[in-house]
């Protein structure tokens, strides 16, 4: 590692009067400027027949403000190549803007015209609802976004990982425009609101236009900030469940598991172990197994989700629709062999080199350095953590990544969704 790269003497943290928290990196050898943060408004704060609320509200803050139309905000930016936008998860929405250094005071104000003012026009709401429902529309025709939906609501009953956060067709054409803006005076506010900013820019003077642009702003009255972390979900049985997408030649295939948090001490082993079963080379284990020696899949890989809560350890496939039970087979026997097996140390070498080797290439763009700051800010990684990562990543052992297979991955308890045009399992 190097001493340019993000670090507790690099990053320039502060926080403002009204629970804003700033990081500055100065990035001189570029002459662009990227930021990029969060704010907790995401879809925790919604129920199951709101489900897309907060979607839909953060889709519509740069559809117009008090100060400009929705016209207006793409005109500002596009004459100066800039770009800005917003999108919802579970916990935050997000948004991220870049453009020239010298930019950065008009990014800041439309930033903070969204935030602060918007209007939800009438008409805007509608064309963004009819975009939404067109979206869905296609996704019911996805084997893998079909996959991916089922996989959730299996393993979350009744737990809001497990509701879509781009909402139903149901759920999406029943919000009004009341809805909306009571979910922004409810939930936009700026405490716990992280904003990062990386390039040719000072962290002095990035600190007093960002004073200026939204340190006042305070949310409308009794908003409050939806920080809690919903409870981790046990699997005691099987749960399979088929979703028909006719008209389609692929079937595709979501199985996998509870997982575990960003911040919890078994991460780095699951990483690894992660690495190693579908992510490393072509696809890990699983790439080398299901799909290049049995041709059984056209893609197929592993995810590890883990984040402010317990998100899913999975394998996703693509199949054709003959070979969903052998590839679901040749799955799970990947997932035995790292049970049962030691992992050869050549092997978990590979994978160690492969992480440490694969971090400074996430680095070399200003969209990477913040997105890396926002991480080490939301998980409470500390600003040292890319010093010490080489080392974290080395120190995973054989016998860590056995026991946490074991812990996490039963091939007898298990998700497993499955989205294609018959049903075959």
């Amino acid at each position: 590692m190097t001493a340019a790269m993000p670090s507790p003497e690099t990053i320039v943290r502060s926080e403002l009067e009204n629970g804003l928290t700033l990081l500055v990196y100065e990035n001189p050898s570029s002459p662009a400027v990227v930021l990029s943060g969060y704010l907790w408004a995401g879809s925790l704060g919604e129920t199951r027949e709101q489900a897309g609320l907060a979607g839909f509200t953060a889709g519509m803050l740069m559809r117009g403000t008090e100060n400009r139309t929705f016209a207006q905000i793409n005109r500002e930016l596009e004459s100066v190549g800039a770009q800005l936008g917003f999108s919802s998860g579970v916990h935050t929405v997000g948004f991220g803007g870049k453009g020239l250094a010298e930019d950065l005071d008009l990014l800041l104000d439309i930033l903070a015209d969204c935030l602060r003012r918007p209007t939800f026009p009438a008409a805007e709401v509608e064309k963004l609802r009819g975009q939404i429902l067109t979206d869905l529309e296609r996704r019911a025709h996805s084997t893998r976004r079909m996959a991916s939906l089922t996989f959730r609501e299996l393993l979350y009953p009744d737990h809001p990982y497990g509701r879509s956060v781009q909402g139903y067709p149901e759920t999406v054409a029943a919000l009004d425009r009341e809805s909306l803006t009571g979910y922004y005076a409810q939930h936009y506010t700026p405490q716990g609101m992280v904003l990062a900013v990386v390039g040719a820019v000072s962290a002095e003077a990035v600190r007093e236009k960002v004073e200026a642009a939204l340190g006042d702003w305070s949310g409308a009255p009794g908003a409050s900030p939806t920080r809690s972390i919903p409870p981790a979900v046990r699997l005691d049985e099987p749960r399979r469940r088929f979703t028909p997408v006719e008209g389609m030649a692929q079937t595709d295939i979501m199985l996998g598991w509870p997982g575990l948090a960003r911040n919890d001490d078994d991460f780095m082993a699951a990483h690894l172990a992660n690495t190693i079963l579908g992510v490393f080379g072509m696809m890990g284990r699983l790439g080398d197994s299901v799909r290049d020696r049995q041709g059984l899949a056209y893609y197929v890989y592993s995810s590890l989700q883990a984040g402010l809560g317990a998100g899913p350890w999975a394998a996703i496939a693509g199949v054709a629709p003959t070979n969903v039970e052998r590839a679901i087979e040749g799955i799970l026997a990947q997932v035995r062999r790292l049970r049962e097996e030691p992992v050869p140390v050549a092997e978990l070498e590979d994978s160690q080199s492969f992480l440490t080797g694969s971090l400074p290439l996430q680095l070399e763009t200003n969209e990477g350095l913040a997105s890396v700051m926002l991480d080490m800010e939301r998980y409470g990684l500390g600003f040292d953590y890319l010093q010490r990562y080489p080392a974290l990543v080395r120190a995973v052992t054989v016998a860590q990544v056995q026991e946490v297979a074991r812990r996490y991955l039963d091939p007898e308890c298990y998700a497993l969704a499955v989205a294609g045009p018959h049903r075959t399992t």
